[in-house]
């Protein structure tokens, strides 16, 4: 039977398992939140990603602390700002595409019924995700 003072894996090795399993919970619970259907169920998710990427971040202030844990090489800010414009670009982009998409509801009926008459289903079956049901993360701007 091994000592009470054995470790099974050094500290640095087993906090920084922790760590990376923390990011991988941070990632599964982003995807759980933006794909839920029901407000509650993606409230849920969004607080169990705030509280996880603040544990996450507290035992990576640790580890970097306590020189378990070296730092990225720093970033510098023009690199930055490119990524953040490049980003704001696309949901700027994203944003008009899905009010054109959506916003006339005369056109998707019309497709609809093109789509019906073309495929014999329900022209129900083609409407926009969401338009039967209150989206309450839409917001019209």
């Amino acid at each position: 039977m091994p000592h009470a003072s054995q470790q099974f894996l050094p500290d640095k090795d087993l906090l920084y398992t922790i760590l990376a399993d923390l990011k991988r919970t941070v990632r599964e619970y982003t995807t759980a939140a933006t794909e839920a259907n029901c407000v509650a169920v993606r409230q849920l998710f969004t607080d169990l990603t705030n509280r996880t990427l603040t544990l996450q971040g507290n035992l990576y202030y640790f580890m970097s602390q306590h020189n378990m844990y070296e730092a990225p090489s720093p970033v510098q800010q023009k690199e930055v700002q490119k990524q953040l414009q490049s980003s704001q670009k696309m949901l700027q982009q994203t944003s008009q595409l899905v009010k054109q998409k959506f916003a006339h509801p005369a056109h998707t009926q019309q497709h609809g019924q093109q789509q019906q008459a073309s495929h014999g289903h329900h022209a129900a079956y083609y409407a926009p995700y969401g338009a039967h049901v209150h989206n309450p993360y839409y917001t019209q701007q």
